[in-house]
C-alpha cells in the first residue's frame, strides 16, 4: 500500500485528492496546523478513512519530524496562503506559507529521504502580466501579486531542488479549477452563492470587481487526476494544467444567474474598492503537454462547473429561509 501525505488536505484541492488516493488504494495522511477551532468541513465524509498529524509549514522541524514518522511514498504539497486579495493585505505571511513553506518541505525530503516523490501546487497567477496567449510550460512568468511572486518563487525551487539533489520533484501549473468546495472568498464561489442568495430572497444584490477579466475554468475534481498522474511518469516534469477555454466574470455572472431564471445585470454591481492593485487581465492555459504525456483531459465544461456549483449553493442557502 502506498502511502501519500497532503499538505491542504483541507482544502478544496485537498479534500478531492484526498478521495482520489483512497480510491487508488492509497494509505492517506494529512498535514494540519494546530488551531483553537477545526475546519474539516470538506474532509468530513471520509475522516474516517484518512489520518491527520500536527505540522505546520512555518515550523521546519515539525515537518522533518512528520516525515520521518510517515515515510510516504509521494508528498503532494498544496498549502499555501492562496487567496490573492488577502496576499496584498498580508504579504509577508504569504511569502511564508506559499514560498519559504515549499522550501521548508523540500529540504525535510532532502534531509530525510530523497527517494520520496514531490508535487508542488504552482499557479497559473504565476503567469500574470502574460507574455503570451495561450501560456505553457515555457511562458515567461510576470506575477502581479504578492501569492503570484511567491508560487513562482516555490515553482523555481522545485526545479532547483530537482536538478541539484536529483529528487522527483514536480510541479502542476493549474489554471483556475472550481467546484461547490471552494471558499466563499473566490470569485467563482462568490458567484454562485450570490445567484443562489438572491433567487431565494436573501439579497438584492451582488458586489463584484473587473467584470472583463478571462480566465480558464475547470473542475477541480478533474484537475486532481493530473496531479496524481504527475508522479507516476518516470521522470519528474512540469505541466500546465488547463482546459484551453478562457471566459470572463461576466459571462460566469450570467451563467450562474440564468440557471436561477435571472438576469445578472439586474442585481450585480461594480465595486471599485474590489478591484486589485494590479489586474491578471487574460489567463488561457496550453495543456497540450497534460494531455500527450500524462493522457489527462478535463471532463467537466464551464457551463456544467457553473451549472454544479450553482446548484449545490441553492442547496445550501435553502435552510437559512427556514431560519427567518
Amino acid at each position: 500500500m502506498k502511502k501519500a501525505l497532503i499538505t491542504g488536505i483541507t482544502g478544496q484541492d485537498g479534500s478531492y485528492l484526498a478521495e482520489l488516493l483512497l480510491s487508488k488504494g492509497y494509505q492517506v495522511f494529512g498535514m494540519v496546523r494546530r488551531a483553537s477551532t477545526e475546519n474539516f468541513e470538506r474532509i468530513e465524509h471520509i475522516r474516517d478513512t484518512i489520518e491527520l498529524r500536527q505540522a505546520d509549514l512555518l515550523d521546519q522541524l515539525s515537518i522533518i519530524n512528520l516525515i520521518k514518522e510517515i515515510r510516504p511514498d509521494e508528498i503532494y504539497n498544496l498549502a499555501a496562503q492562496s487567496f490573492v486579495p488577502t496576499s496584498w493585505e498580508q504579504p509577508l505571511l504569504t511569502a511564508e506559507f506559499t514560498a519559504l513553506g515549499v522550501c521548508r518541505v523540500l529540504e525535510a525530503i532532502r534531509l530525510v529521504d530523497r527517494g520520496i516523490k514531490f508535487y508542488q501546487a504552482s499557479s497559473s497567477e504565476m503567469f500574470g502580466k502574460v507574455k503570451e496567449v495561450p501560456q505553457n510550460e515555457n511562458t515567461p512568468f510576470y506575477p502581479r501579486s504578492p501569492y503570484g511572486v511567491s508560487k513562482v518563487y516555490g515553482h523555481y525551487l522545485t526545479i532547483n531542488y530537482r536538478e541539484s539533489y536529483d529528487l522527483y520533484a514536480s510541479s502542476g501549473i493549474l489554471f483556475n479549477h472550481e467546484s461547490p468546495r471552494r471558499g466563499l472568498e473566490f470569485i467563482s464561489r462568490k458567484i454562485a452563492h450570490g445567484a443562489a442568495r438572491i433567487k431565494l430572497g436573501l439579497d438584492k444584490e451582488l458586489r463584484l470587481g473587473n467584470l472583463d477579466a478571462e480566465r480558464d475554468w475547470g473542475f477541480a475534481g478533474d484537475y486532481v487526476e493530473a496531479i496524481w498522474r504527475m508522479l507516476q511518469q518516470e521522470r519528474p516534469d512540469d505541466y500546465v494544467v488547463a482546459t484551453g477555454v478562457k471566459h470572463s466574470v461576466r459571462e460566469l455572472a450570467r451563467l450562474a444567474f440564468l440557471h436561477v431564471g435571472l438576469d445578472y445585470e439586474d442585481f450585480v454591481v461594480t465595486d471599485k474598492k474590489l478591484l486589485r492593485p494590479a489586474e491578471v487581465d487574460h489567463l488561457l492555459g496550453d495543456a497540450t503537454k497534460a494531455r500527450t504525456r500524462l493522457g489527462w483531459k478535463p471532463n467537466v465544461s464551464f457551463e456544467e462547473l457553473v451549472r454544479m456549483m450553482v446548484e449545490a449553493d441553492l442547496e445550501k442557502v435553502k435552510p437559512q429561509i427556514a431560519r427567518r
